[in-house]
């Protein structure tokens, strides 16, 4: 896959593939995923099709690296504290892109079940830099003995914090918000870390 990659990359600037990436999401929005075209995506953004399938192969691979583009990613999280590190993972996004992203989030997960590339790609670009991500931050917690290495909650970190993000508009009909989701992190995530 890396060799396929680097025979597709071509001159793109990184401000024209984050004005690129920016078109995929406004467009996810206003569409939704099964609706996107890559049509529609060169006409929003003045590229060629052949443009856009050269560096990303397709829908599925350009839809995952737009959404993982607009997210910091875990390495540059570090505040010394399990605390302070998932209270910054949780306020990456501010209030406003947090509910845009969960809406977005809601129809992909449907798209996601009913389309292999889109699901493979989701592994690949999203999934496994998170769990990577998060591994190294609870890493560090056990090496400053925050948390025990044979704790059972470990392995669950990243489905609480999703289930959070993922189902506040489903019970309480509220968007996620940094305040929601850091008082969560107090009093779900660090009480099971901490057992």
């Amino acid at each position: 896959m890396v060799a396929e990659a680097t025979a597709r990359r071509s001159r793109i600037t990184p401000e024209r593939e984050a004005e690129l990436y920016g078109a995929v999401l406004e467009l996810l929005r206003e569409v939704g995923y099964d609706a996107l075209t890559m049509d529609a995506v060169a006409a929003r953004t003045r590229a060629s099709k052949a443009t856009l399938y050269r560096q990303w192969g397709g829908k599925a691979e350009l839809v995952v690296k737009a959404l993982r583009h607009q997210k910091p990613r875990f390495a540059e999280i570090d505040t010394g504290s399990l605390r302070g590190d998932l209270h910054a993972m949780a306020v990456r996004e501010d209030d406003c892109h947090m509910e845009q992203n969960s809406a977005l989030m809601r129809g992909l997960m449907v798209a996601v079940h009913a389309n292999p590339d889109l699901l493979e790609a989701f592994r690949e670009w999203i999934v496994a830099p998170e769990l990577s991500g998060l591994d190294r931050l609870l890493r560090r917690a056990v090496e400053r003995g925050e948390i025990r290495t044979d704790n059972p909650a470990l392995g669950y970190v990243l489905h609480m914090i999703i289930g959070a993000f993922a189902t506040r508009t489903l019970i309480d009909e509220q968007p996620p918000t940094q305040a929601y989701l850091t008082s969560y992190i107090d009093a779900v995530v660090l009480p099971a870390l901490s057992a």
